[in-house]
């Protein structure tokens, strides 16, 4: 553990970078390239919701095991381990059409993202506030709205290159490489302590934590149906290739300064009441992706996803890092944890149901109601305290 304060920024655009690696594209390219697959290899939604799931249970054990303090003092090495893994990953997923293999794949990815995900926060946000700046939380959070831009216009040059869908895979796995190598040299060292290092206790017990533990997990199942499968929405709309992309584009541009702009909500609205807020703009999204025709529906939907689940993400995990002061780690893995359990059934429910129904409308549906019960539960647990 180091004492000695790094530059805030340096470690701020690390952290961008990391996440855009991470979960920009770790996590969130297989939803352009999705179509593709299901397209070329014939994959069924129900198929496709499969292999979203496997990433999202990957990511649920991942979170369960970095709660431990098995990683103490080695979080900067799990966390690099862990971005190159996320790379190398990627790329493999290009090499194989076996359902089995996807699905393999997939679940380690989801491992390394959470492994990423928390030791990068760790390490990052311990920074930032020794320097007094957190502020850059937003940049750091940006990196996932980076990671998304940049796979939508890899997607798109390679529909004009007329490429195949292992391309995609391929192309993110070269991607990720470099943003390795950009994380590697720009952190270099660890979480930053005062005092004598110590193991974080037991999280408290606590209504209000509860009730935002499980707000966040709903919050989970209810962004990842749009979030996995909305250009495949765009496909069945028959919306066009290029229209794809741009609809991926919007949607990661719209996250780059989604954190910032909600951030400055909180000190009036409340932490958790901003939160709430957020659910409901993005259950809105939800609906306009499926309910309105033509280009609009899409553009909505996907400018109302990036432009909140971000940001949700962020302030959900301060929430909870507030309401637990002692230990944030655990916190945070716990939150994520929760977050992952939602992610799981979403895409397998919203596969069966799309496989059922014949288009994604009604598991669009389902999901805008699970973000207002979300938006409820997360509201109600700071009504008897102000959390900004």
């Amino acid at each position: 553990m180091d004492k000695a304060p790094a530059n805030p920024l340096r470690y701020a655009i690390a952290g961008m970078t990391a996440m855009a690696v991470a979960m920009g594209i770790g996590r969130f390219v297989y939803t352009p390239i999705l179509p593709s697959m299901m397209e070329e290899i014939g994959l069924s939604a129900s198929n496709a919701g499969l292999i979203a799931s496997a990433n999202y249970l990957g990511y649920l054990l991942g979170a369960i095991a970095a709660a431990g303090g098995w990683a103490h003092g080695r979080e900067r090495a799990v966390m690099l381990v862990s971005l190159a893994a996320s790379a190398l990953l990627a790329g493999a997923m290009g090499l194989t059409e076996n359902l089995a293999a996807f699905t393999a794949i997939r679940f380690f990815a989801g491992v390394a993202s959470a492994f990423v995900m928390v030791f990068v926060i760790t390490i990052v946000f311990s920074h930032l506030a020794a320097a007094g700046r957190n502020s850059l939380q937003a940049l750091h959070f940006g990196g996932v709205g980076v990671g998304i831009a940049v796979s939508s216009v890899m997607t798109g040059a390679l529909v004009l290159a007329g490429s195949a869908w292992p391309a995609g895979w391929l192309w993110s796995g070269a991607l990720s490489i470099a943003g390795f190598l950009v994380v590697l040299l720009m952190i270099d060292r660890g979480p930053l302590v005062g005092g004598i290092a110590r193991r974080e206790p037991q999280l408290p017990k606590s209504g209000a934590l509860a009730k935002i533990i499980v707000a966040y997990g709903l919050f989970g199942l209810g962004y990842i149906v749009t979030a996995t499968f909305i250009v495949a929405i765009v496909r069945q709309g028959d919306g066009g290739r290029l229209f794809e992309s741009a609809v991926w584009l919007v949607t990661g541009l719209a996250g780059i300064p989604s954190v910032y702009l909600w951030a400055r909500m909180a000190p009036r609205l409340g932490l958790t009441a901003t939160f709430a807020l957020g659910c409901i703009v993005e259950a809105i999204g939800v609906v306009a992706s499926v309910s309105l025709g033509g280009v609009a529906g899409p553009l909505i939907g996907g400018i109302l996803l990036g432009g909140t689940f971000i940001a949700i993400t962020a302030i959900g995990l301060q929430a909870g890092r507030l309401l637990a002061p002692a230990a944030p780690r655990r916190a945070l893995a716990l939150m994520t944890a929760s977050f992952g359990t939602g992610q799981i059934l979403g895409p397998i429910a919203a596969g069966y149901l799309a496989d059922w129904t014949g288009s994604f409308v009604v598991p669009s549906i389902g999901a805008a109601l699970v973000l207002l019960l979300c938006a409820a539960i997360g509201y109600d647990a700071g009504r008897k305290q102000v959390l900004a």
